[in-house]
């Protein structure tokens, strides 16, 4: 293959930190729709803080843009996809920027180029779903005019230890030369290695079921907690004996958010049911985790009861509201769902997150986000999401006397919580 110029179609959590390490080995282009996020990436900022200031000027120093203009890939050969493949509200697969990610290369592509897709997907999703779209708008024929391989995300937002690069990295490719060709290439920037798969299928199937797999485990110990809540025993310290046998998994449980372990395990059942399977384990999973946020919601409703505390008109803070530690990504947080059945009890809930965007807090969800405490007392508080700037934090100093305080993470001292998940 001649000399590789890559487009990365898709600038957000997964996209971007890829397009920035290919940036140092291949003239690299990113491509996105939204203009504006185009523009913070040129000035040289990644609000999803995934990408540092230093490391994206310095991509940018050498070479490396972002552009919405179409025409600025064109005379690229290896287009990758990483737009995000959601569920809707029914929790069917959304692939639609899939397709549209799909028609954006179809119309640039040319003969002998190469596009790989990094969307998690079920079996069969790109050969099936999206290559006939780059055939339809391009007007080649898919292992003849172009090719195609598969090389799962595996992104883990917020985790400035296990970059992409240290990742080990699934590949594959439409024939056996292509899987060749796409492995060199992400085994020239990714220093953990990569695996080869067989077929395209094989590295879609991988993806899905790594995120299914952690899915179903923090199920079974959330299920646990509510076992453990019942017999008043302390969950932690029982996976903390249990842990002490080498393999037992070190599971915990919480709320399971975000776009890729609450999302991947709709996308396995769906491709399940199509073959006509009905897939028990899997969905059984997913209907734990679901309903953890509404679970401890009502859990701290009890509490408040027992300890004489007036429900009606109580003032409530929740702390976190992004799916996950030490990022800014609300995307599928079920710290919404607690939010949400708490105010069906007419409570006063207050949510800050120094991490989080207020303005998509609001256009997402209709939640006033705060990113200050505010000077207040409240009647109760809970912990939702482990940020490192609750670490040190004075509980008490935002508490009534009698106050209800939740930790949903296990991160506070025994002695200040009245429980835990």
């Amino acid at each position: 293959m001649k000399e590789i110029k890559i487009a990365v179609i898709g600038l957000g959590y997964v996209g971007l930190p890829l397009a920035r390490l290919f940036s140092t080995k291949y003239a690299t282009v990113g491509f996105d729709l939204n203009q504006s996020r185009v523009n913070e990436l040129m000035s040289g900022h990644d609000s999803t803080l995934e990408v540092s200031d230093d490391l994206l000027q310095s991509a940018l120093d050498n070479g490396f843009t972002c552009t919405t203009q179409i025409e600025d890939i064109r005379d690229c050969n290896f287009y990758v996809v990483a737009v995000p493949t959601p569920v809707d509200k029914n929790n069917n697969p959304d692939l639609q920027p899939l397709y549209g990610a799909s028609e954006t290369v179809g119309k640039v592509i040319s003969k002998g180029d190469i596009v790989v897709y990094e969307s998690t997907v079920y079996p069969g999703v790109t050969e099936d779903e999206c290559i006939p779209v780059v055939e339809k708008v391009s007007g080649l024929t898919y292992n003849k005019g172009f090719f195609a391989g598969y090389s799962p995300e595996r992104i883990n937002p917020g985790d400035k230890e296990h970059t992409v690069e240290k990742i080990k990295k699934v590949t594959s490719g439409s024939t056996p030369e292509i899987g060749k060709i796409v492995d060199k290439v992400y085994a020239s920037v990714i220093t953990a290695g990569t695996h080869l798969a067989p077929t395209i299928k094989v590295a879609e199937a991988a993806k899905v079921i790594e995120n299914s797999q952690r899915d179903i485990n923090i199920a079974f110990v959330n299920e646990l907690a509510k076992i453990f809540n019942r017999m008043g025993i302390d969950t932690q310290d029982v996976l903390e004996a249990a842990g002490t046998k080498w393999n037992f998994l070190p599971f915990k449980p919480g709320l399971v958010g975000g776009h890729c372990i609450g999302v991947d395990p709709y996308y396995l059942a769906q491709a399940a049911q199509r073959y006509g399977y009905n897939p028990e384990i899997i969905l059984a999973g997913r209907r734990m985790n679901d309903g953890m946020g509404e679970y401890v919601a009502d859990q701290v409703v009890k509490l408040m009861l027992k300890k004489g505390i007036q429900v009606l008109g109580s003032k409530i803070l929740v702390l976190g509201f992004t799916f996950k530690e030490n990022c800014p990504d609300v995307r599928n947080t079920k710290v919404i769902d607690i939010v949400d059945t708490l105010q069906e009890y007419n409570v006063n809930v207050f949510v800050y997150d120094p991490w989080a965007d207020p303005f998509i807090a609001k256009n997402e969800y209709n939640v006033d986000l705060l990113n200050k405490l505010p000077n207040k007392k409240f009647d109760t508080v809970i912990l939702a999401v482990a940020h490192k700037e609750f670490f040190e934090l004075n509980v008490s100093s935002l508490t009534k006397e009698n106050a209800v305080v939740y930790d949903v993470k296990g991160l506070f001292s025994k002695d200040i919580v009245d429980a835990k998940l």
